[in-house]
């Protein structure tokens, strides 16, 4: 990727939190790279170079500044958006795959050879793909030195380092600091044995109420709950179960973890900022909307609002079946109904950026409650329940199944990982879904930011509300000025309704 000097430099000048993770400032006498809105004295041009992810400032030499933890900014919104390989590549990544099943794991998701792999994201990013989760390994065991009292070997292995001293010696080189050293230096008012404390960055503007409104309608009793400010879920993840409560702030989202294995930190944050979007980039998504003057009012009044995502594919895709042609209390119902159905086998078949800043004051902390919460049930699970279980039309049912056959046997990958026109395109193929419900697993699960629903009743009365036109085929025409963010257009003529 080619950084424009002058345009990065102007941004660093004016300190724009907008460009936070979209490139990082090195600067050669001091030897350390910051994000662009750091507080300290704007370098000397001559003294500054610009690299497009951390590892590539890392991979150059350079350390993180402790001041504005230039590790921490949130995630770029081109990689969160990007449907190529690259963006792919990126979301896996953050996901833990590379800790999880190595570059060749990575490469084989991907269906390209590690060389060719490894050529691309260097090209994109600075580095390649050893380094960018090498750079993520530093920065979860930072937030477990400095948030947990586990002991540091242990750290060493839960972040995913093979070993004590590969470690030791990464933490001196990105941090300038060895472990002992940080756990020294870590804030007071830490939270209980158990418990993870994060702060997740993001751009602003951020319309919350948007989001919890959004994910407070949609509760399940048991899988996730909304608490005044605070939305807490359960999560199955790749070594384990976590629960996290989540409230926003200005700046940050406060975010309360609680892990089965510390070894999930990582992928459970990526999951976390998915959910609430919070990589997008508001401003240009605003920018592009509100150009229609039939948007103008409600963006100019509403700014920020996100598209709420997922932390599974699968829960998605499921209340996507649930929710063809019945309203959302109706799908709430049927859902609880499979939920209880599926408690009995639940104990055997589930399981299901890095964190911005240093563990936040026990007041801006969001609460866990007493019993964490459970992640929807695995996949298998749904499609072993008897017709029963169920409630619903025998066609419907079929599709649930036909679909969790699908995930369980890994011919359909629903992960935002997946490449997502070949998501749709299986999607399709199973007996039941349509257009719509591809769609919308699309826009939550695999997040394109570029989904249209035109059919959807709920955005045809909010486009008749704005004074938009009201049938699907004059609709999506209309629709296509909001390329390519119709996802966040969709949202907005939701809420208008």
């Amino acid at each position: 990727m080619e950084l424009d000097f002058e345009r990065c430099y102007r941004a660093v000048d004016s300190r724009d939190q907008r460009f936070d993770g979209c490139f990082y400032t090195a600067v050669k006498t001091t030897g350390i790279y910051c994000r662009p809105s750091c507080p300290a004295v704007t370098p000397k041009r001559e003294n500054v170079t610009f690299h497009p992810s951390a590892a590539a400032a890392q991979r150059a030499g350079f350390r993180a500044c402790r001041r504005c933890r230039p590790d921490a900014a949130p995630g770029s919104p081109e990689w969160d958006t990007r449907a190529d390989t690259v963006g792919r590549a990126m979301r896996l990544i953050g996901d833990g795959v590379v800790d999880r099943e190595g570059v060749t794991g990575l490469a084989g998701r991907l269906g390209y050879t590690e060389r060719h792999l490894n050529r691309m994201l260097t090209a994109e990013l600075g580095a390649g793909p050893l380094a960018l989760a090498r750079a993520q390994r530093a920065q979860t065991a930072r937030i477990l030195v400095e948030t947990t009292d586990l002991g540091l070997a242990d750290i060493a292995f839960a972040a995913g380092f093979g070993s004590v001293r590969q470690f030791n010696d990464t933490m001196l080189e990105v941090y300038a600091s060895s472990p002992s050293r940080l756990r020294e230096n870590r804030p007071t008012g830490r939270a209980e044995a158990g418990v993870i404390n994060l702060r997740l960055a993001y751009r602003p503007p951020l319309h919350a109420g948007s989001i919890m409104e959004f994910l407070g309608a949609r509760t399940l009793p048991g899988v996730d709950e909304l608490d005044g400010e605070t939305y807490r879920r359960g999560m199955l993840l790749p070594h384990g179960s976590a629960s996290v409560a989540l409230r926003p702030g200005e700046r940050w989202v406060h975010a309360t973890l609680r892990l089965s294995d510390v070894r999930d930190l990582a992928p459970a944050v990526a999951r976390c900022r998915r959910l609430f979007d919070l990589d997008a980039d508001p401003v240009a998504v605003d920018g592009m909307l509100g150009a229609d003057p039939a948007l103008e009012a409600v963006v100019r009044k509403e700014p920020g609002v996100r598209v709420p995502r997922a932390v599974d594919g699968f829960e998605m895709a499921v209340r996507a079946v649930v929710g063809q042609q019945v309203s959302v209390a109706g799908a709430r119902t049927t859902l609880h109904r499979i939920l209880r159905a599926a408690a009995g086998a639940a104990g055997e078949g589930r399981s299901g950026g890095l964190s911005e800043g240093p563990s936040p004051s026990p007041e801006s902390t969001a609460t866990l409650p007493a019993e964490p919460l459970t992640g929807f049930p695995r996949a298998d699970v749904i499609a072993a329940l008897p017709d029963s279980a169920f409630g619903m039309p025998a066609s419907r049912r079929a599709t649930i199944r036909a679909l969790a056959e699908a995930v369980a046997d890994g011919k359909l990958d629903l992960e935002p990982g997946a490449d997502r026109a070949e998501t749709v395109a299986r999607l399709t193929e199973l007996p039941g879904i349509g257009p719509w419900t591809a769609g919308y697993v699309a826009m939550r699960a695999t997040g394109d930011p570029d989904v249209f629903l035109e059919t959807d009743l709920a955005a045809r009365r909010g486009a008749a509300a704005l004074g938009l036109p009201e049938t699907p085929r004059s609709l999506a025409k209309h629709a296509e000025r909001w390329r390519p963010w119709r996802s966040y257009a969709l949202i907005r003529l939701w809420r208008a309704a």
